[in-house]
């Protein structure tokens, strides 16, 4: 078994409920470190599991279990450069090359803020092209697909039991 990192951001149960962090080590969630920003629950995981899709689809069961909503998973599939640069164990300035094509041809183009000195790239397409061009794994390319693929649907309302079922299916079909 391998441990995954990951954040669900969370809304729901009173913090300053008496009971508040105890129904959440007691729905399963005790493998996450909890605190709160702008109004919200974050839950850090460090989730030991036989995959990404069955760790992230477990904590998900579990945070609802304890009463609160499901925001969104984090990291999330918009990425900078420094982001690209921290997650791809790369420089910032190898990165900055990739884009501007300088270091190889057809690095992806950003997603949001096109016309700004920060635009945003999508995580996936970055890791597939990284993948293409042998500088990460295949299983990066999965962990960003699914995590991207896990807001959407939490977005969408899914019920918890068809969740975990839908990352199982990308994640074979990955495979």
């Amino acid at each position: 078994m391998k441990t995954y990192q990951f954040a669900i951001i969370a809304s729901g149960p009173n913090p300053n409920a008496d009971d508040f962090e105890d129904r959440f080590f007691e729905a399963g969630c005790d493998d996450a470190t909890i605190s709160f920003q702008k109004g919200l629950i974050i839950l850090e995981f460090s989730r030991e599991s036989r995959s990404f899709a069955h760790a992230i689809a477990s904590a998900f069961a579990n945070v609802h279990k304890a009463g609160a909503k499901v925001e969104r998973f984090e990291p999330d599939h918009l990425v900078n450069l420094s982001d690209i640069a921290q997650r791809s164990g790369m420089s910032k300035a190898a990165i900055s090359l990739y884009c501007k094509g300088e270091r190889a041809e057809g690095f992806p183009a950003p997603v949001a803020r096109v016309t700004s000195e920060s635009p945003l790239w999508d995580w996936v397409d970055v890791t597939r092209w990284m993948h293409k061009h042998d500088k990460i794994g295949a299983d990066v390319v999965l962990e960003a697909r699914l995590v991207r693929e896990a807001n959407i649907i939490t977005r969408g309302g899914i019920p918890h039991d068809r969740f975990a079922k839908h990352l199982e299916e990308i994640a074979t079909e990955a495979a």
